[in-house]
């Protein structure tokens, strides 16, 4: 369904630390993209092959209006943790490099029993999730 997902940010390096550490709790790396003026400002994350004929990517970059960057009310992304280890880990890189808590890592049984989550926003103000399904107890380490 998606190709890709883009954020806005007001300060791409910082951003990319910030999702470095987040990114890399969940298991994900930098895309590759070529150097040249056309990427300068942008960091992605995700899957971006062949010029991005084959992409399901998260990118960051300043917003092309020129202006500063708004989190949407209601607009979060959620991204796939494959165990409450994951989930546990993002959410304190999140908090280690600028970004806030929007709910501890935890059961939300009110989606579903096996629902665990956690919720924070980047230093710009964008809202994330990671969610891991399939579990109902801690996992083995």
């Amino acid at each position: 369904m998606f190709s890709y997902i883009c954020l806005g940010t007001a300060d791409p390096e910082r951003a990319a630390r910030f999702y470095d550490a987040v990114m890399g709790a969940l298991g994900h790396e930098r895309c590759r993209v070529e150097a040249s003026p056309a990427w300068q400002g942008w960091h992605g994350w995700g899957k971006y092959e062949r010029d991005g004929v084959e992409e399901l990517a998260l990118w960051l970059c300043r917003p092309f209006d020129g202006g500063p960057p708004r989190a949407g009310n209601g607009t979060m992304v959620a991204l796939t943790a494959r165990s409450w280890n994951e989930v546990d880990r993002f959410h304190a890189a999140a908090l280690e490099h600028g970004g806030s808590s929007e709910g501890a890592p935890g059961l939300r049984p009110q989606y579903n029993r096996d629902f665990y989550a956690a919720y924070v926003r980047d230093p710009d103000g964008n809202k994330l999730a990671a969610v891991c399904r399939g579990f109902t107890r801690p996992q083995a380490s």
